[in-house]
């Protein structure tokens, strides 16, 4: 069997300036947040995130001039910490562009990369100024003659995901919500799973209907303990509550930002 696992920075070199990037998890919750880190560290440049509902990561890669769009729904902290201040100035002072959507209508591109097919009609957005404001065209229901939204297929070149473990050949289990992680990785060109631990594959085949992610459609695999902190891997470890209240405070003038990335990322 194809042994896939590298090291982190041999993993992050491989996407490329400009790319499209998917990163799995939820706002605070299992985002690759040790790949995030290494992404700001190598100086990657351009990328275009693709998150359904981000929070620290897109915010600390924009706030570091790694990305220059993001496509997706929702960015912020909700009722944690409020909004990505790093992520507002970035859009407001045009040095990333915000390609706004509803978290359905970014899984709704992901299921038409994921299924090969240019868009995905969507309900629902007839009356949301959001179609007008992205370029998302209607079409005609040719059963009823309907009008639906259309939604571009959105295809990802890599997708970085976390998980709780995975084997050298990159089947992987996540415990908890799987969020839009297993459709990022149908969706998107290429796949690099983060790991708290590496396990040996023969529990895969004791258990294969515990088996998140086929190592099949992955490409590399990467041991990374703790590889989601400061945000939350379940049944594992919460949120850093007390890292990220430092860090958003740190957002608030450039000086103590770049004070605090240059000790989070070295």
């Amino acid at each position: 069997m194809n042994n896939k696992v590298v090291s982190l920075a041999e993993a992050v070199a491989t996407v490329p300036n400009g790319a499209t990037l998917a990163l799995g998890g939820n706002t605070l919750h299992r985002s690759p947040s040790a790949a995030v880190h290494e992404l700001i560290r190598q100086g990657k440049k351009g990328l275009n995130l693709v998150k359904t509902a981000g929070a620290y990561d897109v915010d600390i890669l924009c706030g570091a001039g790694v990305a220059s769009a993001v496509t997706a729904g929702f960015i912020g902290y909700e009722n944690v910490f409020g909004m990505a201040g790093l992520y507002r100035q970035a859009v407001e002072a045009g040095r990333v562009q915000a390609c706004e959507h509803a978290c359905y209508s970014v899984i709704a591109g992901l299921r038409a990369a994921a299924q090969g097919v240019p868009f995905m009609p969507v309900a629902g957005l007839t009356d949301s100024d959001v179609p007008a404001a992205q370029g998302f065209r209607p079409v005609v229901d040719p059963y009823t003659g309907q009008a639906v939204v259309a939604i571009p297929a959105i295809t990802p070149d890599v997708a970085i995901i976390h998980v709780h473990e995975a084997d050298s050949t990159g089947n992987a289990r996540i415990w908890g919500t799987l969020f839009e992680d297993v459709l990022m990785v149908t969706a998107a060109r290429r796949v690099i799973l983060t790991a708290e631990r590496l396990v040996d594959g023969q529990s895969f085949t004791v258990q294969p209907e515990l088996t998140t992610i086929a190592g099949f459609m992955v490409d590399m695999v990467v041991e990374a303990p703790a590889g989601a902190w400061p945000c939350s891997c379940a049944g594992l470890y919460d949120y850093d509550a007390g890292y990220l209240a430092e860090y958003v405070a740190s957002t608030r003038t450039a000086e103590d930002f770049q004070r605090f990335l240059h000790r989070v990322t070295g």
